[in-house]
């Protein structure tokens, strides 16, 4: 697994942005993936006393990355916890992708954790995936 990510400072003067790079679709996905949660808190200061299993099956490859950010925006604020991981199989059967995965974190904790913005949404601003001859990409914008 082979991806990199970046954050983006021009992008957007009220949100959060970050460009996702890697070797295929589902790289791109754990790098966003990771790039979301640290977003949010410092996984290394959050614990794994909660988890949530999500099971997503989607033709589109950018509406399954949306959808599945939109998941860990939605966790985080309906259980009131952040992440340390996300362990993702993810995989393309017959043109649907299909992504079973499993969120790991806490509840928010102030005072033992690092905790960084609230992301209120992703946003379809500036939106974009894109597959080219084995290298994938996205770009993402998060509302907080």
């Amino acid at each position: 697994m082979a991806f990199s990510y970046r954050l983006l400072d021009d992008v957007a003067l009220a949100d959060l942005a970050f460009e996702v790079a890697g070797d295929s679709f589902p790289d791109v996905v754990q790098g966003a993936t990771d790039a979301l949660i640290e977003t949010m808190a410092d996984p290394v200061t959050v614990g794994a006393t909660w988890s949530q299993s999500i099971h997503l099956e989607v033709t589109d490859p950018a509406d399954l990355l949306f959808r599945w950010l939109s998941e860990l925006v939605y966790w985080k604020d309906a259980a009131s916890v952040v992440f340390s991981r996300a362990v993702l199989d993810l995989r393309e059967e017959r043109g649907v992708w299909k992504l079973d995965a499993t969120l790991v974190g806490a509840p928010v904790d102030r005072i033992a954790q690092v905790l960084r913005a609230d992301v209120k949404g992703v946003t379809k601003h500036l939106y974009d995936v894109k597959g080219d001859g084995g290298r994938w990409t996205a770009r993402v914008v998060v509302d907080v």
